[in-house]
């Protein structure tokens, strides 16, 4: 396991982070305390500090089991933890980006996480209804009371964000380092506006659903090669159907399993690995102690660049206005005066 710098901070995380929502079984799906306790082990083992929770994940549940296994270790752990989402309520402040119901989520968690402090608090998603000022003052009174240490933004868009971290440089507040997004090669459209952001910004970028839910593990692709596979649950129609709804992503799938079969791998490292060599931070969560053991063996090797490109071309999107139009040669001649391609341009990526 190899470690990254979390943004611009000095804070060192592995370069994959464990995802916790399925421990528990609250919610009826998910891993016992048992199993949960074989999954976390395995990840510390290989080398992972880096563990993604939050207040609402199984009803609490998954804090609390956290907060057990970490009793003798929690100083090596880099615990993250959210706030804002709640459960349903007729509380009309039990959930939202405000002062109040982030102090009474900081609190529930350091009971059930039976911690201090919080290593890195992320809003969880963004109410549109809750000022920005409000927002960072209440992220920056907790840091300063020793309760959290640092903080992230998660499933909000790119202006807000950048708003956000643009007030607390002005004022001295603390900042986001980190950005938490859905992000795969099935769901590439952060890159047009938050990958550009985060790494304008130098904010760490951690993903969600790195596996598309199932669709980067050959759980569609191989369907029909699989005894219990979604396939043969369909009459031909019904497969007729599912294939034309999706068939960017069975095209990306079955690219991902054929890189796979070059390698001599999952499908699943393959994914994650096209993540980690994005610079991000994949997710990684498993409800079974051999999931999250294939997972963690994606750090084993590297992809190289013509199976990158590969991947890249059958997962590419196309990126809207403004961006499209200003990589059209008319507007790149007139914004370089026709001297585009003798100018090396070390801050485009995409």
């Amino acid at each position: 396991m190899k470690y990254k710098l979390l943004g611009k901070s000095g804070l060192r995380v592995s370069e994959l982070c464990l995802g916790t929502m399925t421990f528990g079984d609250d919610w009826g799906w998910g891993a016992s305390q048992e199993e949960s306790r074989k999954i976390f082990d395995a990840f510390v083992e290989a080398g992972g500090n880096f563990i993604d929770t939050a207040n609402v994940y199984t009803n609490g549940t998954s804090e609390t089991f956290l907060g057990e296994f970490m009793k003798c270790d929690h100083d090596s752990i880099v615990l993250a933890t959210k706030y804002s989402n709640g459960l349903i309520s007729k509380d009309p402040n039990a959930a939202g980006n405000h002062r109040k119901r982030m102090v009474q989520s900081v609190e529930a968690s350091l009971k059930r996480l039976q911690s201090e402090y919080i290593d890195l608090l992320w809003l969880h998603s963004w109410d549109f209804t809750t000022p920005i000022e409000e927002v960072m003052r209440a992220f920056d009174d907790l840091v300063r009371a020793g309760k959290v240490l640092y903080i992230g933004v998660s499933d909000t868009p790119a202006w807000v964000v950048s708003q956000c971290n643009l007030l607390t440089e002005l004022r001295g507040w603390t900042s986001f380092i980190g950005l938490q997004i859905e992000y795969s090669l099935i769901q590439r459209t952060p890159e047009r506006e938050l990958i550009p952001m985060a790494q304008a910004l130098d904010i760490g970028i951690t993903a969600w659903f790195p596996l598309a839910n199932g669709w980067l593990t050959g759980k569609y692709s191989n369907a029909q090669n699989s005894s219990d596979g979604e396939a043969k649950r369909l009459d031909n129609e019904a497969m007729s159907a599912f294939v034309q709804q999706n068939e960017r992503n069975l095209a990306i799938a079955r690219t991902v399993d054929a890189v796979a079969i070059e390698i001599g791998c999952s499908a699943a490292q393959v994914a994650l690995n096209w993540l980690r060599q994005q610079g991000v931070i994949p997710i990684v969560g498993a409800r079974k102690h051999s999931q999250v053991q294939d997972n963690l063996n994606c750090i084993n090797f590297n992809l190289s660049a013509e199976q990158i490109e590969k991947l890249n071309h059958v997962s590419q999107i196309e990126l809207g206005f403004p961006h499209d139009f200003l990589l059209q040669d008319m507007p790149r001649q007139f914004i370089f005066g026709g001297m585009y391609d003798a100018i090396e341009n070390h801050r485009h990526r995409f």
